[in-house]
């Protein structure tokens, strides 16, 4: 399977120990059930991305390595009466890496039932390519490439999922590329032709200073039609791991078809949080929510992560304010969106953090948590489950709700005992 500088150092990061208190003793835990572990082989194993619902209750998701061609998969669960489910896969990214490879990002779907994706490698220059799965009546998929990035000016390794607009234009964003090599990454468009085709176009190019750079979340769209996302780097300086720490930006289009980007809040890398990775999520008022990976209150010198929500002001400014901070065993180390339940509960998960007494005693697996609003405008934080060793552990990504409130989501594997999992928390 390839390596790039996230997958395979950033596994290998996470097998190093790191220094941080944990309090000790163990939290009530809500019902948590795994749905399938991953073998490893033409299984699939490893997984960044998390999990889309079909309309038939079906979870679908993609692994990062293995499968037939060794560089990751797309597959299906289906339940089963007896509360059981069965997984097959539907695409296997072949060895030469043409049609894609390693995918990090969920999959969405378009009205059809068509499936898109990204994959950080692969595609005709090696760059990351966007694909589609595409259904057929004997039940198996078509896999087409319908984006190859270049890696130069029109960005490469895409790790963040894709959203559609009500045209039927997809958006995302690169990692990499731009400008420069190997570049601070772009937000993109993709829009489809009559003969099947699709045509990118580049909205703006990171410049990993003032105004973001690397770009690792996927982009939200208001009703009028601008869009919101946030940077790992750039911004307006700060403490955190390699300089920068990264911000919160809008891009909002103009009459001649380009696109202005304005920031909204940068990070310090202080209590205020820094570095995210995540996606963002509105509430009915308009004001955002997300995670940052670092920052905040806890005794790790580079902080253990915070949620935080931006509200807009008359002047058009946002004003940020966090909602939890990360100590360590409530949670470390943030990397998913946010989900909201019906009364307005917040849910997510840590990468680290948790009871290190029965799992990775540096750091611990990660956590599901549950933040709900008081009276008076603070938020408590409830840990719903705390990872072990087995059978998942590391939990990169967000979460999803069924009709029922059933929480589910994917869990990375820690190589020396997992290599991912599918699981379901029960609340």
């Amino acid at each position: 399977m390839k390596c790039d500088k996230n997958f395979c150092q950033g596994a290998a990061l996470l097998l190093i120990a790191i220094t941080v208190l944990l309090a000790p003793g163990a939290g009530a835990q809500n019902q948590y059930k795994t749905l399938h572990r991953f073998k490893g082989g033409k299984d699939g194993e490893f997984m960044y991305a998390g999990l889309v619902f079909d309309q038939n209750g079906n979870l679908y998701g993609a692994t990062t390595g293995g499968g037939a061609g060794g560089n990751g998969t797309v597959f299906k669960l289906t339940p089963k009466a007896d509360g059981s489910w069965t997984k097959s896969v539907l695409y296997s990214f072949t060895s030469s890496g043409t049609d894609g490879a390693n995918p990090y990002a969920s999959l969405i779907f378009d009205q059809k039932g068509n499936l898109y994706g990204t994959t950080v490698y692969g595609g005709a220059q090696g760059s990351g390519a966007v694909f589609k799965l595409a259904p057929k009546a004997d039940g198996s998929w078509t896999e087409n490439v319908i984006y190859s990035f270049l890696g130069g000016k029109d960005g490469g390794n895409p790790s963040a999922s894709l959203i559609f607009d009500q045209k039927g234009n997809l958006y995302g964003t690169t990692q990499d590329g731009g400008n420069g090599a190997p570049g601070n990454g772009t937000a993109f468009k993709l829009a489809p032709n009559a003969d099947g085709s699709w045509t990118e176009s580049v909205l703006h190019v990171f410049s990993g200073g003032e105004d973001g750079g690397n770009p690792t979340a996927s982009l939200i769209v208001d009703p009028a039609g601008n869009l919101y996302g946030t940077t790992f780097y750039g911004g307006g300086g700060g403490s955190c791991p390699g300089g920068e720490c990264g911000l919160v930006f809008e891009l909002m289009p103009n009459a001649d078809g380009t696109w202005t980007e304005s920031v909204l809040y940068s990070f310090t890398g202080g209590t205020d949080g820094g570095n995210p990775e995540t996606d963002l999520i509105f509430d009915p008022a308009g004001n955002m929510y997300g995670t940052t990976k670092w920052g905040g209150k806890c005794t790790f010198s580079d902080g253990c992560g915070v949620v935080f929500e931006l509200t807009p002001n008359k002047d058009g400014s946002w004003m940020e304010s966090v909602l939890n901070s990360f100590g360590g065993r409530d949670g470390f180390g943030p990397t998913a969106g946010l989900v909201f339940d019906a009364t307005g509960n917040l849910y997510g998960t840590t990468v680290l953090g948790g009871d290190r007494s029965l799992c990775n005693k540096s750091s611990g697996c990660g956590v599901v948590f549950k933040l709900t609003p008081n009276s008076n405008g603070k938020w408590t934080e409830t840990v719903l489950h705390r990872f072990l060793a087995r059978p998942g552990s590391l939990p990169y990504a967000g979460l999803v709700f069924d009709a029922s409130g059933n929480l589910y989501g994917t869990t990375f594997g820690d190589i020396r005992s997992t290599l991912g999992s599918v699981f379901e928390v029960t609340r």
